[in-house]
C-alpha cells in the first residue's frame, strides 16, 4: 500500500465518524437548509414562468422548517407557537432550546431573530441574523428583516443594500420591490 492509499483511507474513516458523530446528534444537512429540492425551488421561484411564486415561497419554508431532529422540530413549533401568542419569553426559551440542540438550524436562529425583532431588542435580532445567514445565506426572510432594522435604525443605505442583496435571492419579493423603490426616492439627491 501506498503513503497517499493510506491517507486517502484515514481521510474516509474521518468522514464516516464525522458523519455517524452529526447524525447521532441531529445535524444533517435539513438543518443547514441547503438541499437539491430547495435548489429547485428556488429556480422555479426566480423563473418569470412561474404563476403562483407564493406557493414556491412557502414550500421553501416548509422545508427550512426540517432541522432532521423530531426534537428541535418540536422546539420550533412551540417558540413559533408562543410567538403568535405574544409569549416572547416562551417563544425565545424554546427557540434557545432548539439552537441549543441543534445549533445549525437555520431557522431556529430565524424565528430566535423575529421575537427579537419584535420585542425591539435589534442587537440581538441582527445577531441572529447573521447566525441565520451564515447557515442559509439565501434565508429571504432573514435579509427582509435585518433591511427592516438598518430603516428603523435610520440606516436607509445599508437597507437598500440589504433589499437589493434580498433580491438576489427573491427577484419578486413584493416587499423588497416596495422598499427598493422607496429608499431610492428618499435617497435622491442623496449620494448612494
Amino acid at each position: 500500500m501506498t503513503n497517499s492509499s493510506v491517507k486517502r483511507i484515514l481521510f474516509y474513516l474521518v468522514l464516516i465518524g464525522i458523519f455517524s458523530f452529526s447524525n447521532q446528534f441531529g445535524f444533517r444537512d435539513y438543518a443547514f437548509a441547503q438541499n437539491s429540492k430547495i435548489d429547485s425551488l428556488f429556480m422555479k421561484l426566480k423563473d418569470e414562468d412561474t404563476k403562483n411564486y407564493q406557493e414556491i415561497e412557502e414550500k421553501i419554508w416548509s422545508e427550512w422548517r426540517k432541522s432532521g431532529s423530531t426534537k428541535s422540530d418540536l422546539l420550533l413549533r412551540r417558540g413559533m407557537d408562543a410567538m403568535s401568542r405574544g409569549d416572547f419569553i416562551a417563544s425565545v426559551e424554546h427557540l434557545s432550546a432548539a439552537i441549543d440542540y441543534t445549533p445549525n438550524f437555520a431557522e431556529a436562529w430565524n424565528m430566535r431573530a423575529t421575537v427579537f425583532f419584535l420585542m425591539k431588542k435589534y442587537n440581538l435580532s441582527v445577531s441572529d441574523i447573521q447566525q441565520t445567514l451564515k447557515l442559509n445565506p439565501r434565508h429571504f426572510g432573514a435579509l427582509s428583516g435585518l433591511g427592516m432594522i438598518f430603516e428603523r435604525s435610520g440606516k436607509p443605505k445599508q437597507a437598500l443594500e440589504v433589499y437589493k442583496k434580498l433580491l438576489e435571492v427573491h427577484p419578486r419579493s413584493r416587499n423588497a420591490i416596495q422598499s427598493v423603490n422607496r429608499l431610492i426616492k428618499d435617497l435622491e439627491g442623496t449620494s448612494l
